[in-house]
């Protein structure tokens, strides 16, 4: 028994010059690959955190506008009620003119005018001079 494990042959290990190199040829090529890979990553970071940053400042810029916006037609709204009652105001005026009683009324009471049968009676009560009422001295409110 002992002659057999003798006649057994262990394989060698061959060492390949050659083989080892193109070993070390890969390692060097792995290691540029990973740091081409992580500037690859950092590129595509950097280009994600400015589109981040653009939509960030356009959400900003579109609320402002929103904001703006609003206000004008808070503004507009209001000018067109106002433009609203003017119209209002007017048609009707333009009614009562259109009438002759309308027209009547107006030639009494604005232009002072009466009928054919009428006697215009003005009063004029005189108005006190505000002059002389600034000229009085502080003593001639107690003199009286």
């Amino acid at each position: 028994m002992v002659k057999s494990t003798q006649n057994k042959r262990v394989p060698k290990k061959v060492v390949n010059k050659e083989a080892k190199k193109g070993e070390e040829k890969t390692s060097s090529s792995k290691s540029t690959s990973s740091s081409s890979t992580g500037i690859y990553y950092s590129f595509l970071t950097i280009i994600l955190l400015l589109c981040l940053l653009q939509i960030t400042v356009s959400a900003v810029l579109n609320v402002s506008k929103v904001v703006s916006y609003k206000a004008k037609i808070v503004q507009i709204t209001k000018t067109r009620d106002n433009a609203l009652a003017l119209n209002k105001q007017l048609k009707d005026n333009i009614n009562n003119f259109s009438d002759v009683a309308g027209l009547e009324a107006i030639a009494r009471n604005n232009l002072k005018m009466s009928s054919e049968d009428e006697v215009l009676v003005i009063i004029n009560t005189p108005k006190e001079d505000e002059t002389k009422v600034k000229k009085r001295s502080f003593w001639d409110n107690f003199k009286s």
